[in-house]
């Protein structure tokens, strides 16, 4: 497979491209090029990538300097809106998470690049949801440049002291925190959390249910309050109670407060990302875990995951679109996400790099097999982020485990919300 930069001369002798009304816009081949990436925790390795691809297409493109900055992860919301909205200060490569594709596109913010990632040949190897992350209407508006899912982490001392087997099924799951908990009571057996969206999804997805559909129109409509989701959503508010964890203690907390009290060596179990190994290795919880894939309804079934992760797009008022395109290709192709892997653990979005990084790193292995058994997204919709922010499914959850409305009470009500939020 022809790497991302053996292509750069095709773009740079292309016509210069126009903006979707049609003006011509601008395209230097030369100057500056500014990047803003997200900078992580211990975001050395990253950087050390990245100079790398840097210092290789400024080689190659003489007269080109490019100028990376690294941006808060949390602050990225109000920096990025305003460069949109002025051009004079935006950069033209930005890294930007896959829930954000929407309303970046809705704010005109991001460039429609669906021709360059047509003709460029690695993106036949990109994985079905890693492309639908940066589509819109059909169109899209960037690259993949990782995916991270979750999966199920347990201590293996604490099953094999206790006779417990790993579990094969969601009912299992259950069946084990229970007894760990019985066991053991100043331990969680399963960590859980109400506002831990991302960690109670695959129950949803598990049992058949979805958390919102398209319509013919082309807008969305909620299905959380359908049959099968309810079956999901139950089974995970189960969870929380004095048999597994106290509702007065779980129901508060989120995904990193889950992953924090498995790793403190409170939980023998949790829900957590390829991206939590360190803080996990780090704790108490050491070298004594194990992961599996999430097991879905049956066994030998798998739940799906949400495809989290994060792409790298152009922002659609650069000077330089295909010097821009280019370093697009050059950041997100499968030489720099092999290095990302090694580097930060990042898992590819290729298909065959994926395999390769597993096969080199048999702690990707169960993130890689809950990946190829099929994994699930957010609407792609703007109103997604309204959701999100609303906190709509979190209290959804939280009201159930706290008692004080039913599973259908509940769904109901969430439904509604993501409706009024669709409908904007």
């Amino acid at each position: 497979m022809a790497p991302a930069l053996a292509l750069t001369g095709t773009l740079l002798s292309g016509c210069a491209p126009s903006t979707s009304g049609g003006t011509p816009q601008k395209d230097d081949k030369s100057g500056t090029l500014r990047v803003w990436l997200f900078r992580e925790v211990g975001n050395g390795p990253k950087e050390r990538v990245v100079d790398g691809v840097v210092r290789k297409f400024e080689k190659q493109h003489r007269g080109v300097r490019v100028d990376v900055q690294y941006i808060p992860v949390d602050s990225r919301a109000e920096r990025i809106k305003g460069a949109f909205n002025d051009p004079s200060s935006a950069p033209d490569v930005i890294e930007y998470g896959n829930t954000d594709t929407a309303g970046y596109v809705e704010s005109g913010g991001l460039a429609d690049v669906s021709d360059e990632f047509a003709d460029w040949p690695q993106t036949r190897d990109i994985d079905p949801t890693a492309k639908r992350s940066v589509t819109v209407d059909g169109r899209i508006y960037g690259a993949p440049l990782f995916v991270g899912v979750r999966a199920l982490y347990y201590r293996t001392g604490v099953l094999k002291d206790l006779g417990i087997e790993v579990p094969r099924t969601l009912g299992e799951v259950a069946a084990a925190a229970r007894k760990i908990r019985a066991k053991r009571p100043g331990m969680h057996g399963l960590a859980v959390g109400g506002a831990y969206t991302y960690g109670a999804m695959p129950f949803i997805w598990a049992h058949g249910g979805s958390l919102a559909g398209r319509k013919r129109d082309g807008t969305f409509t909620s299905r959380i309050d359908g049959a099968r989701a309810e079956r999901g959503i139950a089974a995970y508010t189960d969870l929380f109670g004095d048999d597994n964890c106290p509702a007065a203690k779980c129901a508060q907390m989120g995904g990193n407060e889950a992953v924090e009290s498995f790793a403190a060596g409170k939980a023998a179990m949790v829900v957590a990302g390829d991206f939590n190994r360190r803080a996990v290795e780090d704790g108490k919880a050491g070298d004594d875990y194990d992961v599996v894939p999430l097991p879905g309804v049956e066994r030998g079934s798998i739940a799906p995951a949400f495809a989290g992760g994060n792409n790298i797009g152009v922002v659609k008022s650069t000077s330089h679109r295909t010097l821009a395109v280019a370093l697009m290709r050059e950041l997100a192709g499968k030489s720099t996400q092999r290095r990302l892997f090694d580097a930060m653990g990042f898992l590819p979005t290729f298909t065959d790099t994926r395999e390769q990084a597993a096969e080199k790193e048999q702690f990707a292995e169960p993130f890689v097999e809950t990946l190829d058994a099929g994994t699930e997204f957010v609407p792609a919709t703007p109103a997604w982020a309204e959701i999100d922010a609303g906190q709509v499914l979190p209290a959804m959850f939280q009201q159930i485990a706290a008692g004080k409305r039913s599973v259908h009470e509940a769904a109901a009500e969430a439904a509604r919300k993501m409706d009024e939020a669709f409908a904007k």
